[in-house]
């Protein structure tokens, strides 16, 4: 069978309506720089080593005086909203390549996510040098997936390449869906659903998708053999789900072609990260800062509030306006206008509501410890005796996934009254405190713990309790737990929790959150020792949580210096 092509459009300038979006962009996002204007070419056919075609838009700017080319690699299409970055950067002189990933919006051959970014980025590459406007200076833009394919592209980075502008996206997928040992359910097979559909949807139909996605998938989310739900609910045209789910040995050759590790060891450009403390992977770009300035590779942070979702929405401009100004030092050769002095790290305090500029992450600093005690306190002195607490976990009825890191729309900071109130949730509470207490960085939580089943899983949460008793989320992790450890034995479970910059106010209680799970988010233990996705019955299991003289569970958390 052959694929008709789109075919190519002459260079053309954007309609009335198109500039006077870009105005009112201009002044609501208060984006800096002299604007050209730009014309558009659409649907360019490159080449992949293949045969394949990457159909390609081209953003040429009007001025004699580019300033270089920006790459943006997506499976996500070329039209609005997915063209803002591009509409953006070629108004301010530079060129734009935006480019859909084989097997999505007109490209051909087959879309198996993130397993041929590595090879078609250097064609894309490859592509570009027989360009004439092409002048040698290349940056890459973009988040979430785009950033993954600008890490594939670092894999082997191309002697052009300037400079890479990498947000909320990770580098090895296998940590994004297997961290802490249990699969993240909901928002992988949020994301497959959606890729699947996204070219069969109307710009309207795609946002009513997105507003009922948790009631579609609830049936499978619920469902057993799980793999089989989901092959149901992406209408069996996702088949690395399953391969995903069903796979969670990281050595397993599924996941070869989807761990870019190396290149963090390769990259040797200047790097803008941008995160966010409720992004899904918050914990990879954090890693990724750490490699690159570890190696002395030119690199920033910037982490803001938001989810996944949000910094395309509420942080936009503040991800453009520091994209610019990084473009003009690291791909126009020239300085910006009014350089930023301040250093190269940038992380929104969350309770306390500002920024705030350090010279690292994290900050040097030491640790402030509090210690589980009967009743449910939560307290600086250690415990002296007392019966354990316990808590029932029945997979047939999980504990829910409430607010926090999430692809989809309901992640973030939530009040968490209903999730307390469960009889399979424990709360540890201090005292209203005297002082601010600041946290910033990973915090821990060691449990003196013991369970009825082998296979189980610890959830633990901190949430910040304001002067009306409202508790929100602020960081979390999840482990699942080794079901080779003996049962009738006190061991402790150590559960690193997600980095945060978190500031408890002075009257409010520091709360912790132990539960046995966070479905959907994470796949529920079933309590068989099944491989994942392929069970077909659920045992609940009973968690005891230790805190006497002689098995003490606390908190660590990490505290910045002065």
């Amino acid at each position: 069978m052959t694929t008709t092509l789109p075919r190519p459009t002459a260079l053309t300038s954007p309609k009335a309506a198109t500039r006077a979006a870009n105005r009112l962009l201009t002044r609501l996002m208060r984006l800096p720089g002299t604007r050209h204007g730009y014309r558009v070419e659409r649907n360019i056919p490159a080449p992949a080593r293949d045969g394949a075609v990457l159909m390609t838009d081209h953003y040429a700017p009007v001025t004699d005086r580019p300033k270089g080319t920006v790459l943006v690699r997506t499976p996500y299409g070329r039209g609005f909203p997915h063209d803002l970055e591009a509409r953006v950067y070629a108004d301010r002189g530079y060129h734009v390549v935006l480019q859909s990933c084989r097997g999505t919006f007109g490209s051909t051959g087959d879309f198996y996510p993130m397993a041929n970014e590595a090879d078609d980025a250097q064609d894309a590459v490859a592509w570009l040098r027989t360009q004439p406007w092409f002048d040698g200076r290349l940056a890459t833009s973009g988040g979430s997936y785009v950033g993954w394919t600008q890490w594939a592209l670092l894999m082997d980075p191309p002697p052009e390449l300037r400079t890479c502008l990498i947000a909320v996206a990770p580098h090895d997928m296998h940590t994004a869906t297997y961290g802490g040992g249990a699969f993240h359910l909901g928002d992988f097979l949020a994301w497959s659903e959606m890729v699947v559909h996204q070219e069969r949807s109307t710009a309207l139909r795609a946002v009513a998708r997105t507003l009922t996605l948790d009631r579609r998938l609830a049936p499978a989310f619920g469902a057993l053999p799980l793999a089989d739900a989901a092959d149901e609910a992406t209408g069996h045209r996702a088949p690395w789900f399953r391969a995903w789910l069903t796979t969670p040995e990281s050595g397993d050759a599924v996941w070869d072609r989807l761990k870019l590790g190396d290149a963090l060891e390769r990259a040797n450009v200047p790097v803008r990260l941008t995160a966010g403390w409720q992004d899904l992977f918050l914990d990879q770009t954090l890693h990724q800062y750490q490699s690159l300035r570890t190696r002395g590779v030119a690199v920033s942070l910037t982490v803001g509030p938001w989810t996944h979702q949000e910094l395309a929405q509420r942080g936009m401009g503040a991800l453009l306006r520091g994209n610019l100004e990084w473009l003009e030092t690291h791909l126009a050769d020239e300085a910006p206008a009014h350089p930023r002095p301040e250093p190269p790290v940038e992380v929104y305090v969350t309770g306390q509501g500002s920024w705030r500029h350090l010279a690292e992450w994290p900050p040097q600093g030491g640790e402030t410890v509090r210690h589980l005690q009967p009743g449910g306190r939560l307290t600086a002195d250690e415990p002296s005796g007392g019966a354990p607490s316990t808590f029932r976990y029945d997979p047939a009825n999980p504990t829910p996934t409430l607010g926090g890191p999430l692809v989809t729309p309901d992640g973030g900071s939530k009040d968490n009254a209903k999730l307390e109130s469960r009889p399979d949730v424990l709360t540890f509470t201090t005292d209203p405190l005297t002082a601010p207490l600041e946290i910033m960085g990973a915090p821990v939580v060691e449990l003196a713990h013991t369970r009825s089943n082998p296979h189980a899983d610890v959830f633990v949460r901190l949430c910040d309790v304001d002067l009306e008793g409202v508790s929100r989320n602020f960081a979390e992790g999840l482990l699942r737990l080794d079901p080779t450890s003996p049962l009738d034995q006190v061991r402790t479970v150590r559960v690193r929790l997600d980095s945060c910059a978190h500031q408890v106010k002075a009257g409010h209680q520091l709360r912790l959150v132990i539960a046995g799970g966070s479905h959907p988010r994470y796949a529920r233990n079933e309590g068989t020792g099944e491989l994942p996705g392929t069970g077909t019955e659920l045992r609940p299991c009973t968690h005891s949580v230790h805190h006497g003289s002689g098995a003490v569970s606390r908190v660590i958390l990490p505290t910045p210096s002065g």
